[in-house]
């Protein structure tokens, strides 16, 4: 069965939230920065294993991942939303 993928728009977005360089989270997440850089312009798409990697680390960091079935919809910064109470 295939598994829901981040997207190029949702991984730039959580960056920018964040506000963390492709090169700050090519270490958190042990990838190489090219990669990301390649998939954000839309150059290529990075094998599942490092979009994971990309995914654990942001999650690590607090965002959350939405999704519509397959389809990356949008990201949450999870530690907002416990702050303010909200689930």
């Amino acid at each position: 069965m295939p598994h829901q993928r981040i997207s190029a728009a949702q991984l730039r977005a959580a960056r920018a939230w964040l506000e963390i360089s492709q090169e700050e989270l090519a270490v958190k997440a042990g990838v190489g920065r090219r990669a990301i850089a390649d998939f954000e312009r839309g150059a290529r798409l990075p094998y599942d294993r490092t979009l994971e990697q990309l995914r654990v680390a942001l999650e690590a960091l607090g965002m959350k991942f939405m999704f519509e079935g397959m389809r990356g919809i949008g990201v949450v910064d999870e530690r907002s939303v416990a702050a303010n109470g909200e689930e």
